[in-house]
């Protein structure tokens, strides 16, 4: 595979990088710290606020917003719906993460009630893309059992019912703004042995959107960047625990040269 020098992704991690972008994240208790540290390894500012007494006022103060369903409860779903309003009204972009979207029917709902107030980008695995879509998807809990090729039609659907961005990914991700597509082949095999690291991801795509007002070339950018530390950083790691240190030391170390040389994009 080939690399499409159009998307220039190294200029977006300069520009993203320049900016200092605030990402507001509701997420997971068990990503809280992962993402904060990716967050801040890649040269962004991470907040972790989702009490429904503070959340839209924090969500008007922040860069972008992040919305992760990983550990639910219904203050936190509310608190993720004044989010996603205050953002959506404001014009600030916010990145949705629908971590097993179909695992049960709480989830199902949650996801397609967030997904309808129009997320400038979905971010998930093939699995929860399905399920968004209605196809069925048979993940296991936040793991695919899909490989992403298969959600490619539900993510092109998706992108043009919401107006947004959707990004499948996976050993190749897929991006689709529901006309243009893209394909990253950037990443390590040690990557899903991580915790929470895809769910951190989700905020790094939030950093990029900040810095781009193209939802697309933001994300494809995001998602070279993701998997180009994720290579340098495995390719000396002994397991999971060593490979997670090494990929903050990536994400702080990679410049736009290397990104630009490295990214696999087509």
């Amino acid at each position: 595979m080939t690399s499409d020098k159009t998307f220039a992704c190294g200029k977006h991690l300069t520009a993203m990088r320049a900016a200092q972008p605030l990402v507001h994240n509701i997420t997971n208790y068990v990503a809280m710290n992962v993402m904060a540290n990716v967050l801040l390894a890649a040269g962004a500012s991470p907040a972790m606020v989702h009490a429904c007494e503070e959340v839209g006022e924090f969500a008007a103060i922040a860069t972008v917003l992040t919305v992760n369903i990983g550990t639910l409860s219904p203050d936190w779903v509310e608190a993720m719906h004044i989010a996603a309003r205050v953002a959506g009204d404001a014009g600030k972009p916010w990145v949705l993460d629908p971590v097993a979207a179909g695992a049960t029917a709480y989830r199902r709902q949650t996801a397609a009630a967030l997904t309808a107030l129009n997320p400038t980008v979905i971010r998930g695995n093939a699995s929860e893309i399905l399920a968004l879509g209605a196809s069925g998807g048979a993940g296991r809990g936040v793991d695919a059992a899909d490989p992403v090729a298969a959600a490619q039609e539900a993510a092109l659907m998706l992108a043009r019912r919401t107006g947004g961005v959707v990004a499948v990914t996976g050993a190749i991700d897929f991006v689709t703004d529901g006309s243009r597509t893209a394909h990253i082949a950037n990443g390590h095999t040690l990557m899903p042995r991580v915790t929470a690291l895809g769910c951190a991801l989700t905020g790094i795509v939030g950093a990029f959107l900040a810095a781009e007002k193209d939802p697309f070339v933001a994300t494809v950018a995001a998602l070279a960047y993701y998997g180009a530390a994720g290579e340098i950083a495995g390719r000396d790691a002994r397991g999971p625990g060593d490979f997670a240190v090494r990929f903050l030391d990536a994400l702080a170390a990679l410049d736009a040269p290397a990104l630009d040389a490295a990214a696999r994009v087509s």
